[in-house]
């Protein structure tokens, strides 16, 4: 029943999303009938089955619908050879630049300076112009699902995270995860680890392998984009939540579950408003209902009963009924930081993340 049932959920997506590309096909201009150059700057590679590969992806998808040519360029430092990078494609004749990370904030916005004709699009920027906007995803509602998979899942109520940097993104997820956690599992405490970087495999490998070596840990995840964490849970057979891509076919026996991106769902309308010459500057956060984030489907090794669970909440969360962040939410101290009936908003989600929940033990080596 639960392979049909999945089988149900993906053609349901399938559906869903060919009624959205047809729906673009249908707003077809003229504009779409000339080929348009675009450069995208990744700070990975075009399949590294995270990050930057769900950026290729989707980009690949759109180009196709919009009659797109790109230009990738991958490996990008957060130097000046970025700057350097997005002049060049601009010489080459490229008319909008996508960037896909945070570093490369500075030289993403002074190159929209100096080309005001240019526009770009910047994924977890923070820098807005006329001809400069940033976006990203809430996916932290992702994150609160995956904790339910979690919180299900755990026998020894120790659950490890493998977190990058202590920054707003990073803590609302963790916080997020923690309250999916013990939405069903109130016993349960998430152990965090910092591993100090997006992309070192062995940076992310080392606290990976550090939490299960200090901690009784049967479940873990990840934010990071590097992989090494669910190669650790597959050796030691710990059970493991990814992040970015769906990568349970490359981690058969533990793999459950991830949080993952669809950019198409941003890209395919946005450029096209773009190429019809309705650019907007600004910044763009969008949730389940957009389809930007997403929860892979779930494995077969997950626990009877968090199926109904996570489609019962991901329906709730679609239709905008549900809100993680509702009070009373409490701090590790017991401090009420989310008053009773009241939201936390979403400058403070996106600039004042600095504390955690209940549940949540930071390992800070």
């Amino acid at each position: 029943m639960k392979k049909i049932a999945i089988l149900t959920a993906c053609i349901f997506t399938l559906i869903i999303a060919g009624l959205f590309f047809m729906n673009i096909r249908e707003k077809e201009t003229q504009v779409t009938k000339n080929q348009t150059k675009v450069g995208v700057l990744l700070n990975g590679t075009i399949d590294d089955h995270s990050w930057s590969q769900s950026h290729y992806e989707a980009m690949q998808k759109t180009a196709q619908t919009l009659n797109l040519a790109i230009e990738y360029r991958e490996n990008v430092p957060a130097t000046n050879e970025c700057l350097e990078t997005i002049i060049s494609l601009i010489k080459d004749g490229c008319h909008i630049i996508i960037c896909n990370s945070l570093l490369f904030n500075l030289y993403v916005q002074q190159a929209a300076e100096l080309f005001p004709e240019v526009h770009f699009y910047h994924a977890s920027g923070t820098a807005s112009l006329p001809n400069l906007s940033c976006y990203f995803g809430r996916m932290y509602q992702m994150r609160y699902l995956s904790g339910i998979v979690a919180g299900m899942q755990t026998e020894t109520n120790h659950i490890g995270y493998v977190a990058a940097f202590a920054i707003d993104e990073v803590n609302r997820g963790i916080n997020a995860f923690t309250l999916g956690v013990r939405s069903v599992n109130q016993q349960a405490v998430v152990h965090v680890r910092w591993s100090y970087s997006w992309t070192d495999e062995e940076m992310n490998g080392k606290a990976a392998q550090e939490l299960l070596d200090d901690y009784d840990i049967d479940v873990l995840t990840m934010h990071t984009d590097a992989l090494r964490p669910l190669d650790i849970a597959e050796q030691r057979g710990v059970w493991s939540i990814g992040y970015n891509m769906d990568n349970s076919a490359t981690h058969p026996h533990t793999f459950l579950t991830a949080p993952v991106w669809q950019w198409e769902y941003f890209y395919t309308p946005h450029l096209l408003s773009c190429l019809e010459g309705k650019f907007r500057g600004g910044s763009w956060w969008g949730g389940a209902s957009t389809g930007v984030v997403s929860l892979a489907p779930l494995s077969e090794h997950v626990r009877p009963g968090t199926e109904f669970l996570i489609k019962k909440m991901q329906n709730q969360l679609t239709a905008g009924t549900f809100d993680i962040f509702y009070g009373p939410i409490k701090d590790q101290n017991g401090t009420v930081r989310i008053q009773e009936n009241e939201s936390m908003s979403d400058r403070a989600m996106l600039n004042e993340f600095d504390w955690y929940v209940q549940g949540v033990l930071i390992d800070a080596r």
